[in-house]
């Protein structure tokens, strides 16, 4: 994997209430990531649910003219570990829009099927 061409923002989200400064003294977690994990998986709608004791994030990939899609990724959270993503998220996104400037915001109220371009035919 090659990172050397960008400039990578991590922000680590700390699975204990310990902290930040004692987590010097702390055993190093080492983390593994796969080539195929490396490669992520692109996604264009996420669906959040909840009950009282997780969360659950669905990553789609919805494709232009297709009425379908699969849920490519699930990810299920502690209600506790959701609000610290959240808030990592957040300051990522700040970050990220003081060095480039502001992320336009369109809203939508219902999701395109067709992207706003002309419907496939085979």
């Amino acid at each position: 994997m090659i990172l050397n061409f960008y400039k990578v923002y991590t922000t680590i989200i700390n699975y204990n209430n310990k902290n930040m400064e004692n987590q010097e003294t702390e055993n190093q977690l080492n983390i593994e990531l796969s080539e195929e994990i490396a490669e992520g998986i692109y996604s264009n709608l996420a669906i959040i649910t909840h009950s009282p004791t997780e969360f659950v994030v669905d990553f789609i990939k919805v494709m232009p003219g297709t009425p379908k899609a699969k849920v490519k990724s699930r990810i299920v959270l502690t209600p506790q570990h959701a609000k610290r993503l959240m808030k990592a998220l957040g300051d990522n996104l700040q970050r990220f829009e003081q060095m480039n400037g502001k992320i336009k915001d369109s809203e939508m109220n219902a999701m395109p099927l067709n992207f706003g371009g002309p419907t496939a035919q085979a």
